[in-house]
């Protein structure tokens, strides 16, 4: 009986062992708690096996390929787990012309006539997963995933619905180019991913161009498909009003147009004289935020005050600090001390600004609500006895005062209703409500002080996020030339740099790129600035700093490139 004992102690020993020596040579090594469909066997993390873009959290390739054919069935049983089903459905049978079926039931697909059996499982719930030096608390996060590719089975679950259209996202990204694949093979991986920040957006001025709404829900799937989940929508300025008013009509038949626009870089060559203009129906605007909402995209209208409000001014002229002088939406850009852009104080104005955005917060349901706020020429206000009446009546020292004062009261408009507003850097430059959000544009620091301050931040610094600068020093195309914003330059932007204290930290929500159109009048040209700088700026607001990779990245833009072409995209052919 003691020999037995010996024994099974010894076995028990060498086995320990073993095992542990098993996970001492391996970096990382799965051990799954989830549901079957996630268990996977241990392997090496291996970032950069495929050409992800953004870089997930983990990635672990498998040896076997699952196939997809018109007779694999999605399966997808909640309304929210619909519309990641109907995106990938759509978009396998735009680009690789399969025609899946939803399964909604429980019911388990049966086996093709070959006797195999393929589907593609979505889910949401709660989802954990243990790994060394992992922490399964970050799955809780809004838009963390897991995805499993096995040779039958591909099963995507993510933390929340959110999560799940993420999971989709990735899955089209390890389809193969589609010539001459059917069915469509998928190689075997194993995905644990989360985002980095909670804030990742682009940004699109409608204003000094115009794009119709079709390219507008294109631009939107070029952010579902970059797992962003902010659109910033510049809706007016000095040159145009771009959304509809049925309260204040003036705002379209006059602020909409331009009499023309400048030829040429600023200060130009001449007008081309050709009115300019449009805007977008009420019920365009519910088409596109439903549009946006199915991929889990919130819309941040943008409505500039106390500046760029030339089109406003020139619609309702009693608003202007010049009201006895002619106004027009501008033709020309950067417009500053030379023409008077800027709103004169009164309670008629605040009252007017108040049915200005109640109508736009009647349209767009989203948290956040933008003022802009920035870039004001003052010398207006001090040239303006009306205004320096206005000041004087209500205690404001000077016109840096009267600008935070401005923002006060357009920020309680918006308060009143539930949101938060959003504003360019310039509003700390006075009292600010305890949820005020602050854009920085010009340098990171604004933001960073911002956070400092205790306010949150959203960081598009203009060096790293600016797409409407050149991409290269010999760039010949139209286009701002104060600076280039390289693609490398977008990449290696940190958000957050190691002197940031973590307190500090947790108040920058993420960031966004800027797409300015002053020299981008076309779809192509847009796209020539957008892409792919867009792929890059999705890694530094979604992929984790220790994955992040220059390097890796240009090597998987060969991949990425593909992608564009399958979707009809221009873009910088970059090197």
């Amino acid at each position: 009986m003691k020999r037995v004992i010996k024994r099974i102690a010894i076995t028990a020993m060498i086995l320990f062992i073993a095992t542990f020596s098993f996970i001492s040579t391996s970096n990382y090594t799965f051990a799954s708690s989830l549901s079957p469909e996630f268990t996977s066997p241990s392997a090496t993390f291996s970032p950069g096996a495929f050409s992800i873009i953004p870089e997930p959290v983990r990635v672990t390739p498998g040896e076997n390929s699952f196939f997809i054919d018109n007779n694999t069935v999605i399966l997808a049983q909640g309304e929210q787990e619909y519309k990641s089903a109907t995106f990938l459905r759509n978009y396998l049978e735009k680009h690789y012309g399969l025609v899946l079926t939803i399964v909604r039931d429980k019911v388990k697909p049966r086996k093709n006539k070959k006797g195999e059996l393929r589907y593609i499982d979505l889910k949401t719930g709660t989802i954990a997963y243990d790994i060394a030096g992992f922490n399964p608390s970050d799955l809780k996060l809004e838009g963390a995933y897991l995805l499993n590719i096995s040779e039958g089975i591909a099963s995507l679950k993510g933390a929340n619905p959110t999560g799940l259209f993420y999971a989709v996202q990735t899955l089209i990204q390890l389809l193969p180019d589609p010539a001459g694949n059917n069915p469509v093979p998928v190689k075997e991986a194993h995905v644990v991913d989360y985002p980095g920040f909670s804030y990742r957006g682009m940004h699109l001025d409608v204003v000094k161009h115009m794009f119709p709404v079709e390219y507008v829900k294109k631009y939107i799937d070029y952010l579902a498909l970059h797992k962003m989940n902010y659109f910033h929508w510049h809706l007016t300025d000095d040159q145009g009003w771009r959304i509809e008013s049925k309260k204040y009509p003036k705002l379209n038949e006059t602020g909409s147009w331009r009499a023309g626009t400048i030829i040429g870089l600023f200060p130009g060559t001449g007008v081309d004289s050709t009115r300019y203009g449009g805007y977008y129906t009420a019920d365009e605007i519910r088409d596109i935020i439903n549009y946006a909402s199915d991929r889990f995209i919130e819309i941040i209208p943008e409505i500039e005050i106390p500046g760029h409000c030339m089109a406003l001014t020139a619609s309702y002229p009693q608003f202007s600090t010049t009201p006895d002088i002619p106004g027009q939406p501008a033709i020309t850009w950067e417009i500053f001390d030379n023409q008077n852009n800027v709103l004169a104080p009164s309670e008629d104005l605040f009252k007017f600004l108040e049915g200005v955005f109640n109508e736009l917060m009647d349209l767009f349901p989203g948290e956040y609500i933008h003022i802009g706020a920035d870039e004001c020429s003052k010398i207006w206000w001090k040239e303006s006895s009306a205004t320096q009446q206005f000041m004087k009546r209500y205690g404001l020292a000077d016109e840096d005062a009267l600008q935070a004062y401005f923002v006060k009261r357009v920020s309680k408009i918006v308060t009143d209703r539930g949101r938060k507003i959003v504003g360019w850097e310039e509003i700390l430059e006075g009292e600010l409500p305890a949820d005020a959000v602050v854009m920085s544009k010009r340098v990171a620091d604004y933001g960073w002080k911002a956070a400092e301050m205790g306010y949150k931040a959203i960081l598009t610094p203009q060096r790293h996020s600016f797409f409407n600068f050149a991409q290269r020093p010999d760039e010949d195309s139209l286009c701002h030339r104060d600076f280039i914003v390289t693609l490398e330059s977008v990449y290696n932007f940190e958000p957050v740099p190691e002197w940031i204290a973590p307190s500090v930290a947790t108040n920058i929500l993420g960031g966004q790129g800027s797409m300015w159109t002053e020299y981008y009048p076309t779809v192509a040209r847009l796209e020539y600035a957008l892409f792919p700088r867009i792929s890059a700026i999705s890694e530094v607001y979604w992929s984790q700093k220790k994955n992040r990779d220059f390097t890796r990245f240009k090597a998987k833009l060969r991949k990425q490139f593909e992608r564009y072409e399958l979707w009809g995209t221009n873009y910088s052919k970059y090197d």
